[in-house]
């Protein structure tokens, strides 16, 4: 798997102070993408043992709240066994801090094809960036038919748990 970037100090991708990562690769090519040089599957860099580490010494800061996971597209199949790793090891070793994901597919398509990944995530933000619906007053999101939600309440009542704003 490639990425595009690794942020040690990001504030817009869920609460607090984050450590992000950019997967690279999408088919969704939504119109008005902010990070549409990541469609490309074989955009930056490869994800290696340094990267994991890097991401893994940044997060061992007090002050990182948790690790978010954006795109590109992290549950695209390319993406997804190397994703699941990263999780696996983010939550080994940090166990107390959150994990967000973004993904443009919605959370009952990810149940059938990804439970795996879901299972290590407390919060996704599902549904494709739609540039009509942009709305620049929502938090941690772009258009408002994307939703915040608690994924270990949803997969526990198997319904949908958005979080309130």
């Amino acid at each position: 798997m490639n990425y595009a970037a690794i942020k040690k100090y990001d504030i817009a991708n869920g609460p607090g102070v984050r450590v992000s990562l950019f997967v690279s690769g999408c088919r969704h090519h939504c119109k008005g993408c902010f990070n549409s040089e990541a469609w490309d599957f074989g955009y930056g860099n490869t994800f290696g043992k340094n990267d994991m580490n890097e991401i893994i010494a940044a997060l061992n800061k007090e002050y990182i709240e948790g690790f978010s996971v954006l795109g590109g597209e992290p549950f695209e199949p390319e993406n997804k066994e190397t994703v699941l790793n990263i999780l696996r090891a983010v939550r080994e070793h940090f166990p107390d801090k959150t994990i967000w994901c973004y993904s443009g597919f919605l959370f009952d398509e990810l149940k059938e094809t990804a439970g795996s990944l879901l299972k290590l995530i407390d919060v996704l933000v599902d549904g494709k960036f739609i540039e009509e619906k942009k709305n620049l007053r929502l938090k941690f999101r772009g258009s408002e038919n994307q939703r915040l939600i608690d994924v270990k309440k949803s997969l526990e009542k198997n319904q949908v748990i958005e979080i309130e704003e």
